[in-house]
C-alpha cells in the first residue's frame, strides 16, 4: 500500500479549472487500478491532497435541490458568483475567498476501504484543528460536516463536506470557513438545512483575519496522523 500523499496548493483557482484537474488526477488513479486488475502489473497508485481557494461559486450536489439556491442568474452575475451542478454527494455549498477548500484524491485501498470512516476522519481532522484555536467543534447527528454548539439554538456550521468515490478513489472534499464573507451564505439554504447558521473561524475568535497558512499546516498535521500518511510534497502557501 502506498501511503505517500502529494500535497499541492493551487492558490486561488477557478472552480471549473480545479474540478477538471481533480477529474484528471482521479481518472489517472482509476486507470492504474484497472490496468493492475487486468494485467496484474502491481503498479502503485498515487494519492493527492489539493488545497485551493475559489472565487465566489455555488455548487449543487447530485442529490441536491436547486430551490436551495435563493438567487437568480442575474443576481449571481451581480454578486460576481458562478454556479455549477457537480458529481459529489450533498446539497448546495458555497465556496469563496477566505475559505480553505481541501480535495483529497486518495486511493482508499492504500488506507482503508470504508467511506463512512473516511468522512469521519475528515471531520476529525477539522475538529482537532479547531481545538487548537480553543473551539469545541463537533459532528451533528445525520448532518455531514463540522459544527459548533450542536443541539442548541445557536448551532452553526463552520465546515461543509461532500465527496465522490468510485473504485475506492475519492474526490471533492471539505470547505472550512476561515476568513469567509458570510453574507454569501444568505443567498442559499446551506447544505439544504433550513434554520441553521453558518460561521467562520475569524468570527468565532473575534479577529479580523486568521493566518490561512497556519490553519493549513494544522490540517495537514492531523491528516497525517489520522491517515498514517507520509507527505511527499508540502507546497503550502
Amino acid at each position: 500500500m502506498n501511503k505517500t500523499v502529494d500535497i499541492q496548493d493551487l492558490g486561488r483557482k477557478d472552480y471549473k479549472e480545479s474540478w477538471d484537474f481533480q477529474e484528471e488526477l482521479f481518472k489517472g488513479i482509476i486507470d492504474i487500478k484497472i490496468k493492475n486488475r487486468r494485467e496484474d502489473s502491481g503498479l502503485p497508485t498515487p494519492n493527492y491532497f489539493l488545497f485551493v481557494e475559489h472565487p465566489h461559486v455555488y455548487t449543487l450536489g447530485k442529490s441536491g435541490d436547486i430551490d436551495n439556491l435563493l438567487v437568480s442568474e442575474e443576481k449571481l452575475a451581480e454578486i460576481d458568483a458562478s454556479f455549477y451542478k457537480i458529481n459529489r454527494g450533498g446539497d448546495i455549498t458555497y465556496h469563496g475567498p477566505g475559505q480553505i477548500v481541501g480535495y483529497p484524491i486518495l486511493d482508499l485501498e492504500n488506507f482503508f476501504t470504508d467511506i463512512h470512516k473516511y468522512l469521519r476522519f475528515l471531520e476529525e481532522m477539522v475538529i482537532r484543528t479547531l481545538a487548537e484555536y480553543g473551539l469545541k467543534a463537533e459532528r451533528s447527528p445525520g448532518e455531514t460536516g463540522v459544527w459548533l454548539d450542536v443541539g442548541t439554538p445557536f448551532a452553526r456550521k463552520i465546515c461543509a463536506m461532500g465527496v465522490r468515490a468510485s473504485r475506492w478513489v475519492t474526490m471533492h472534499g471539505f470547505a472550512l470557513n476561515v476568513n469567509a464573507n458570510l453574507g454569501y451564505f444568505d443567498h442559499m439554504i446551506p447544505c439544504g438545512i433550513k434554520g441553521k447558521a453558518v460561521t467562520s473561524l475569524n468570527v468565532e475568535l473575534g479577529k479580523a483575519e486568521i493566518s490561512v497558512s497556519a490553519v493549513k499546516e494544522k490540517l495537514l498535521h492531523h491528516f497525517t496522523d489520522l491517515f498514517e500518511a507520509e507527505l511527499i510534497e508540502k507546497a503550502v502557501s
